[in-house]
């Protein structure tokens, strides 16, 4: 898909890019967001330092000046939930924020549990301390994988409030009951035994039918709804990784869709979403080499389902630094050096072009449109990395029609994960508080 490299002049492509040092150069950012209804922020990894946190003044920016209603995140349903209910202060939200972020425990544990979403999560509770309940901005999870959590949270919750949709829920319990781990069962589906198919949808049915009903704690039918919604997509999701047939990537992102848009009619008409994810669920899929593998992503569904001027999309990326990741799936997390990008990709000319950071907003710039127009390598580092085969992460992209601006930040450090202690040299901008 990429073609020889034409030179680029990347003295034109500094002239067009703007500055990004403080949160004030965010402006062009803002102006292009106007009065859009959804703004996506990716990622290039998941354990870099100035991605968490320039998404972080994004977003302050977002909720303080457009009021946006919520975040939404790559991130599992119910350990989000606990963010949740303390960012709004509910009753047994729990002590600090330390104390909630321990509580997640699936791997990769720092993708949530790092100081970085602290800092974000104790500013959101001060926003709304002085806010009415219904005008409490949010923290949810997307993803699909916590299918025992939710399954556990729903028959709790459903034996207190609502014994006979709990019914329901100990039949899905009951067939879910002989596999106990999420890959015994999609070995167990792969080896022809029945699904839960049945039970979950079942499940999902009579929660969303009586969800309204469930009044007892704040947003309980929402939970409610949510987690019973993850057992079914998980369900779903499992079983179409261990089988030969379907797409699991799919799975998983038409899942994330499905969750955001019922948290947005959760939220009401005038709802406003910021959504953290990767780059390679956030940037538009069509302008990559997805399609040509049946893939398809959460910025590609966003943009088709709403219109243009209700969406946007920006991407993320940096030439050289470190990051946390881990060798392998479920390996111990570990802070890895990034090396400079390779050459003609979309970092190294960004580079070249000058070594700082940058803001790019595509619109009326043509020398972007012709230069990151065309087909490049955009890097891409998932919580499995490493650098010895770094030259394998780059994606096809035509950046100007993946995103509609990009954050280049020329050289950038790993997250600070909260089972390590940070540094000292730490700004107290980042970690404002005492632990």
């Amino acid at each position: 898909m990429l073609k020889e490299f034409t030179p680029v002049d990347t003295a034109a492509v500094a002239k067009e890019s703007y500055r990004l040092q403080t949160r004030n150069d965010l402006d062009p950012l803002m102006e292009r967001i106007g009065d859009a209804r959804y703004v996506l922020l990716g990622e290039a990894t998941h354990g870099t330092h100035e991605y968490y946190t320039w998404r972080a003044e994004i977003s302050k920016r977002l909720i303080r000046e457009k009021g946006f209603s919520f975040i939404a995140v790559e991130g599992d349903w119910p350990d989000c939930f606990e963010i949740n209910r303390w960012v709004k202060e509910y009753p047994g939200a729990g002590g600090t924020i330390k104390d909630v972020l321990h509580q997640f425990d699936r791997w990769p544990t720092w993708m949530w549990a790092n100081w970085e979403i602290a800092a974000l999560a104790q500013w959101l509770q001060q926003h709304n301390s002085n806010l009415a309940p219904n005008r409490k901005v949010g923290f949810y999870g997307l993803d699909v994988y916590s299918l025992w959590e939710s399954i556990e949270i729903i028959v709790d919750y459903l034996e207190k409030e609502d014994p006979a949709t709990a019914a329901y829920a100990r039949k899905a319990v009951d067939c879910f009951e002989p596999y106990g781990e999420e890959e015994s069962y999609a070995s167990a589906i792969s080896a022809m035994a029945p699904s839960c198919k049945e039970e979950v949808l079942k499940l999902l049915q009579e929660v969303r039918l009586k969800a309204p009903r469930y009044d007892s704690d704040p947003e309980a039918g929402l939970n409610a709804e949510m987690n019973a919604l993850v057992t079914a997509n998980a369900e779903k999701y499992y079983r179409t990784m261990a089988s030969f047939h379907g797409n699991s990537w799919n799975v998983r992102d038409l899942h994330m869709v499905e969750t955001l848009n019922a948290l947005m009619q959760y939220h009401g008409p005038d709802a406003k979403v910021i959504v953290w994810e990767h780059n390679t669920h956030i940037g538009d899929a069509r302008a990559t080499s997805m399609p040509d593998r049946g893939l398809l992503n959460v910025g590609q569904l966003v943009r088709e389902q709403h219109k243009p001027e209700e969406v946007v999309l920006v991407g993320f990326g940096s030439y050289q630094g470190s990051v946390i990741a881990g060798r392998s799936w479920g390996a111990p997390m570990k802070k890895m050096e990034v090396p400079a990008a390779k050459e003609h990709s979309v970092e190294e000319i960004l580079h070249a072009a000058s070594p700082e950071n940058k803001l790019l907003i595509f619109d009326n710039k043509p020398t972007l449109q012709d230069v990151f127009g065309s087909w490049l390598g955009h890097r891409a580092i998932g919580v499995v990395y490493n650098p010895e085969s770094e030259r394998g992460n780059y994606v096809p992209t035509k950046l100007t029609s993946r995103y509609d601006a990009f954050l280049y930040l020329d050289k950038t450090q790993a997250l600070h994960p909260l089972r390590l202690h940070p540094d000292s040299h730490l700004t107290p901008e980042t970690f404002p508080f005492g632990i």
